[in-house]
């Protein structure tokens, strides 16, 4: 793993709980709309409140010091929701937009109805060093179809797991924040941003956010996350739409994900998670490496050696296989060249 050591003021703060989460000053902020309203009417709604809500931020943000407003009865973090609740009715809270009404019964790529399940939470001691105790939950169910995947007894059976009930598992965040936690940290979760949501808007502690997820999630998803995450854990797998496809099945990869991390470096804090895969250095790690370095070079990162041939990589030869020790020199030569080492 290679890091460099992480100078995340706002995180921090709020970590410390000398700065409120992001999604408590949403929450300070009352809006005016009607259920009733049409969809492209609420986004309207929803772009004015977030020019209040960042100017609110900044101030906050840049003063230190916590802004002393009630929580608003109807409030920003309450239209997010609305607006989540429209877009799972045809689906495109990821760029596959299966336009799917889950809500119905119908799945799409995810094979997800509106019900989330997740099939693990605890106090995770394993993450990077910054974020530990982490209190991790894992959602079943996943937007790519990774042919590797580590995790594909979860991703692969979204129908596993205990189901997500929001005011319940927004009480044990709460219970595990007094127990030491340092963040909440949702793993997979776009397609559930919508339970997600709900969770967040119940928690009554001041927590930071984390959206650990591989960034695959739509323009319309992005907006929504604006104000509710602290920090983005974001995998950037691939250095093209090629080997995106072939490994994950997901189309126009780099647009997707680029565009995402641009949006999630503009909203708060990211930390870039690449796993550096057998073979692919020169098509993926390298192009990676220099896509950080020109567009989100105040990102951190976390560069990672624990690929292992899982789940069906057998039937892929080329990648069936461990690192070998010249590849993890070359991967570390790499982001030197690249100037991404701190």
């Amino acid at each position: 793993m290679f890091m460099p050591e992480l100078f995340m003021d706002r995180y921090s703060g709020i970590k410390a709980n000398t700065l409120p989460a992001r999604n408590i000053i949403l929450r300070h902020l009352d809006v005016s709309f009607e259920t009733g309203l049409r969809e492209e009417e609420l986004w309207n709604i929803h772009d004015r409140g977030m020019k209040r809500y960042r100017n609110l931020e900044r101030k906050i943000f840049q003063t230190g010091k916590a802004v002393n407003l009630p929580e608003a009865e109807k409030n920003l973090l309450d239209l997010k929701i609305e607006l989540s609740e429209r877009i799972i009715s045809y689906c495109h809270l990821c760029q596959h937009r299966c336009m799917v009404d889950r809500p119905a019964g119908e799945k799409g790529f995810c094979r997800l109805t509106d019900v989330s399940r997740y099939a693990a939470e605890f106090m995770h001691m394993g993450e990077e060093p910054q974020l530990v105790p982490s209190h991790t939950i894992f959602f079943t169910g996943c937007v790519f179809s990774c042919v590797f995947c580590q995790n594909w007894d979860i991703s692969t059976h979204p129908e596993n797991g205990r189901q997500v009930i929001p005011e319940e598992l927004a009480h044990i965040i709460d219970n595990m924040r007094a127990k030491g936690s340092e963040n909440v940290n949702f793993v997979t979760p776009t397609p559930h941003l919508m339970n997600v949501l709900k969770i967040v808007r119940n928690i009554e502690v001041n927590i930071p956010v984390i959206w650990n997820s591989n960034m695959y999630h739509s323009p319309e998803s992005a907006k929504l996350l604006e104000g509710v995450v602290d920090l983005y854990l974001g995998d950037f797998k691939y250095g093209n739409d090629r080997c995106a496809f072939r490994y994950s099945k997901v189309r126009n990869y780099m647009d997707t994900v680029g565009q995402n991390f641009k949006a999630a470096a503009r909203q708060a804090e990211v930390l870039v998670r690449h796993l550096v895969m057998p073979g692919h250095l020169d098509c993926c790690t390298r192009p990676v490496m220099k896509w950080i370095a020109e567009n989100t070079p105040q990102a951190r990162l976390n560069l990672m050696f624990q690929y292992r041939p899982e789940y069906i990589a057998c039937r892929y030869p080329e990648i069936n296989r461990h690192l070998t020790n010249e590849e993890i020199k070359k991967a570390l030569l790499i982001v030197k060249e690249e100037g991404l080492e701190g």
